[in-house]
């Protein structure tokens, strides 16, 4: 198995507290840097999927990506935290501390570690257009239910991914947004919603052109 030499940072890298039976969403992220759209989905999945809480995980890099300029885990999980305000969202790195490389680890994880919670994956509609190229991708749907968030000019090629239309069996109507989290794997669903034309890698290159 594939992991990552173990990062333990203390106020970092630890699990959030919850309780059984709590309905939980999980967004995951290099947030480099953390931004108005990213805080439109959580706040959107919040109310509509009517979860408990919602936990950001901070990666230590995304496998698909460059990482060589990625700032510090610490650094982006302290931004992460100042940009936030609601007290249901809580940031963490514990992937980090895991060793973890993928976020089928962190999957597999989070459901055997605490199987009486009810996780819920959320991404937005550009991460879905991509969803087959994530390792063990089939595992992370068949493991818990998924929340797609529309995306700016995204639409169009998320549905008509092949992870879309492999699981097109198990997507439920978005009026029934508020039963996902009760929902057995693989059950997926797409919000359409508010959105925002902000991107991470857009923001970065403004600050390299100041």
């Amino acid at each position: 198995m594939t992991r990552r030499p173990a990062l333990h940072i203390p106020g970092i890298t630890e699990i959030p507290p919850s309780a059984s039976g709590m309905r939980i969403g999980l967004f995951g992220g290099s947030f480099n840097p953390m931004h108005e759209g990213h805080l439109l989905v959580m706040e959107e999945t919040l109310r509509r999927l009517q979860l408990d809480a919602l936990w950001v995980l901070v990666t230590p890099g995304n496998p698909l990506k460059d990482n060589k300029a990625l700032p510090p885990l610490e650094n982006r999980v302290q931004a992460a935290r100042q940009a936030i305000r609601n007290p249901r969202i809580r940031v963490t790195g514990f992937e980090a501390a895991r060793g973890f490389a993928y976020s089928w680890q962190t999957v597999d994880f989070l459901t055997t570690a605490l199987p009486d919670r009810r996780f819920v994956w959320i991404m937005g509609a550009d991460s879905l257009a991509d969803f087959h190229r994530w390792q063990r991708w089939r595992d992370i749907a068949a493991r818990l239910p998924i929340a797609v968030y529309v995306r700016p000019g995204a639409a169009r090629r998320a549905l008509a991914s092949r992870a879309a239309t492999t699981l097109d069996y198990a997507q439920i109507d978005e009026a029934d947004a508020a039963v996902l989290a009760d929902c057995a794997p693989p059950a997926w669903i797409y919000l359409q919603g508010r959105q925002s034309t902000l991107s991470s890698s857009a923001i970065r290159a403004s600050r390299n052109l100041d």
